[in-house]
Parts: C-alpha cells; structure tokens; sequence
C-alpha cells in the first residue's frame, strides 16, 4: 500500500495543533509549580550553642543575626548566632552570668551579667566584640531590654530604695533615668528606629498601665478599656505597639494592637485559652504565644490584616516566640518532652 506523504497545507493544522498543546502543558506545568511554591510551609531551624545544657532566645535583627544565652553547669553565656548559623559565645568582664537580651541592625548586643558579687550590670557589646560596662547612678540591678539602630539603650534598673526606673542610655554614655506618672516601678519593654520607648508601670494601687514614651521624653500612659493591667511588649518603627491585658476576675490575658493614633484592637487565637504577643515587626506583623485548652503553649503569627498562623517546631511540647523581625523570620524556645529547652529559627513559607 502506497502512503501519500501530507501537503503543506494538510500539516499546518495538525502542527498548530501541536504547539497549542505544547503551550497548554507548558502552562499547566507552570501552574502546578507556582501552586507547590506557593503551598510551600514553613522552615524549622533547631539550634543550641555547643555545649548548651538550655537555651534562651531573646532577639533576631533584620539581618537575621540572632542573641540570646544558654546555660552551661551552673553558669549562663551569652551567645551570637550568625545567618550562616555559626556561633559566638560571650561572657561580660568577670561574669558568672551573662545575658544577650537584644541586637540591632548592625550587630550591637546589649544585655547583662552578674558579677561575682551577684550585682547585675548592664553591657554593650560592639559588633567587634568590645564590651562597655554601665550601670544608671545609683543602681543596684542593671537590666537593658533593647537597643536601636543609633545605639540607644533602653532599660530598667533598681534604686536603693529598691524601686524599679527606667533609663535610657544614649550613644554617648549619658543615662536619662524615667518614670511613669505616679509610678511605683517602671519598665521599658522595648525601643524603636526612632527612639520611641514602650512598656508598662504600676500606680500605687497595683494597676498596670502601658506608655509610650517619644524620642522627646514625653511619657503618655493607655489602658485597654476597663482592663486591671495594661502590659506593652513590643514597638515597631511606625509606633505601633502590641503587648497583652487582663480584665477583672480574669485570670488569662488577651492580646491587644495599639495602632499609631491610639486605637486598640483586641488580640485572640481561635480558641485560645490566653493570647500573649512578644514581637512586631516594622510591616505589623505579630508574633507571639498562646495557650491551648490544655493550657500548652504553642506559637502564632498574626499578618497585618488579622488573619492568624499557629505553629510548633517539631517535637516540640511548649513553644514560646519572642522575636520576628522584618522579613518575618521569628525566632524563640521550645522544650521537647525531656524537659530541655532549645532555640528555634521559623522562616516563613511562600504564602505567608
């Protein structure tokens, strides 16, 4: 049998048709990948110094440097974990404990130690590794809590009349003591960009009142309506501050969101038994922890338009965050079933 081969014109179809299919799996293909990537879920990074017998996380910087301590015998060090997740371990001068507590962009750490004498006192620890001890006049506890880009310091520290203040240490050295109105102790929480200091102090009463403090040392106290206790935790560069309140008669606090003009907006996981954010970062997002009705502490991500992410490493049997910086990388601790505590790093996936 003699097969006539095609003509051009009896082929031009059949090879569009061809190509339209090709194209029509090319982008299914597409679609299917740009599905996967955007399913993808987030990553999980356990780490503990070496030699860690517990480790406690306390800040990521934006770029993704991280300081917190652990404990090793019966002493604490302080610690750096690079991006690269190399790290370095510190000790203030003469230390039997040290304590990382905050990084900034640049990778100036501040925090604490303990002298021989059980004294605390306040460090800052370039990014070079030189340690500059301080401590407000007249303290006996010297405890900082955050440090900005310009290398200012905010903290608290006890007087001799055993009453907490806050301070506020510029570059230069030059300590700046500060209280809230009619304040039986006072404690900054943490420093923006700008300078702008949050935390809480308590009248004579016992209540609980958050403030914020501006760059130009004017202090402007806020409660949540008919909250006992007004705890801020965390401001961002646009002013806004999360933190956690508690009503009378309640025993478990609810989170709230301070918006930059004052508007407060109450925060909940579905569900939760209590709701307590530790972070937020310069977009609004919010990072922090909740108890399910077993009362077990696992950790959430809040986006900026109040949609909610809960999460645990694995493993893990109480999950506590206390940082998320810029690119939403949260860092913070969990314990396994032994009890042992370790640190964590979550790089958000794809759809978050």
């Amino acid at each position: 049998m003699i097969t006539h081969p095609l003509t051009f014109t009896q082929m031009a179809p059949v090879a569009r048709q061809k190509r339209v299919l090709a194209l029509c799996l090319l982008l299914l293909c597409t679609l299917l990948l740009s599905l996967s990537a955007g399913a993808q879920e987030a990553t999980f990074i356990t780490f503990d110094p070496p030699g860690s017998t517990g480790t406690q996380v306390n800040s990521i910087n934006s770029a993704g440097v991280i300081t917190g301590y652990y404990f090793e015998g019966n002493n604490s060090h302080g610690f750096l974990r690079s991006r690269e997740g190399t790290f370095t371990t510190f000790d203030g001068p003469g230390a039997t404990f040290t304590l990382g507590t905050s990084i900034n962009p640049t990778g100036a750490i501040t925090g604490s130690y303990f002298d021989a004498s059980s004294v605390q006192h306040g460090f800052l620890r370039s990014r070079e590794g030189v340690f500059t001890t301080f401590d407000p006049p007249g303290s006996t506890a010297t405890v900082p809590v955050g440090v900005n880009p310009e290398v200012t310091i905010a903290g608290y520290y006890t007087d001799p009349s055993g009453a907490q203040r806050g301070f506020l240490r510029a570059r230069d050295g030059t300590i700046t003591s500060f209280d809230g109105p009619g304040s039986s102790f006072t404690i900054p929480t943490s420093i923006n960009h700008k300078g702008a200091i949050a935390g809480y102090y308590s009248d004579v009463s016992g209540v609980a009142h958050g403030f914020l403090r501006t760059r130009d040392g004017i202090i402007e106290p806020f409660d949540v309506p008919g909250a006992i206790s007004t705890i801020a935790v965390s401001i961002n560069p646009e002013g806004e501050i999360t933190g956690d309140y508690t009503y009378p008669n309640s025993v478990y606090p609810h989170g709230f969101l301070r918006a930059r003009d004052g508007t407060l907006e109450t925060i909940d996981v579905p569900g939760a038994t209590y709701t307590v954010p530790t972070g937020i970062n310069p977009a609004g997002v919010i990072a922090g922890v909740y108890a399910d009705a077993k009362v077990v502490n696992h950790g959430f991500l809040r986006s900026r338009h109040g949609t909610s992410i809960t999460f645990d490493p694995p493993g893990s049997v109480d999950t506590f965050p206390t940082s998320i910086n810029a690119a939403g990388v949260i860092v913070g601790n969990y314990q396994k079933a032994s009890g042992i505590e370790h640190g964590f790093l979550r790089i958000p996936g794809h759809d978050e």
